[in-house]
């Protein structure tokens, strides 16, 4: 059986709306955060653009107040329609203006091209930034943006830029 991202939305919409409206879930302390994401992987490249998914997750319980803004480690996959995977993790700061949140974030991690595009290693860094809008009390709706390279550590460094949309929400 193979795995599809159309199989993931489709267990997420069928299982998440039941803890959403659960009185027991309401009642729980919030310290995990999870960013569920889908988007366009290396947009910029006609030839090798894909569907994208993937899964983040914070953990509130070890956010930190810096000079640099509220700053929380972070750990994630994704995966593309060409089966190119990449696990990392890193930092993000979290800057809010009102319902507004700003959230940069850096993460080193492991790429495998899968039947997508080669990035040229097997260690790839992403940058991201992210611009969500708290919905309710627990949940945030947003756009990211990223771009994966590999800082020349390969032979080559193609990078890819992609642009995703989110769903947030703290457990």
């Amino acid at each position: 059986m193979k795995f599809t991202v159309r199989t993931l939305w489709l267990i997420i919409f069928l299982v998440f709306p039941y803890q959403l409206n659960s009185e027991e879930f309401k009642k729980l302390p919030s310290e995990h955060e999870l960013n569920f994401y889908s988007g366009m992987f290396d947009f910029s490249d006609k030839g090798k653009k894909s569907a994208i998914f993937g899964l983040q997750h914070q953990n509130e319980n070890l956010i930190r107040d810096t000079f640099l803004g509220t700053l929380s480690p972070v750990t994630g996959a994704m995966i593309t329609a060409d089966n190119a995977a990449y696990l990392y993790t890193g930092v993000q700061a979290q800057y809010k203006v009102g319902k507004i949140n700003l959230t940069p974030s850096f993460a080193p991690g492991i790429y495998e091209k899968g039947d997508g595009k080669d990035l040229g290693h097997i260690v790839e860094f992403k940058s991201e930034v992210q611009l969500s809008l708290n919905l309710f009390e627990n949940s945030e709706l947003g756009m990211s943006y990223n771009h994966i390279s590999n800082a020349s550590l390969g032979d080559k460094n193609p990078g890819a830029n992609s642009y995703m949309f989110n769903y947030l929400q703290k457990f």
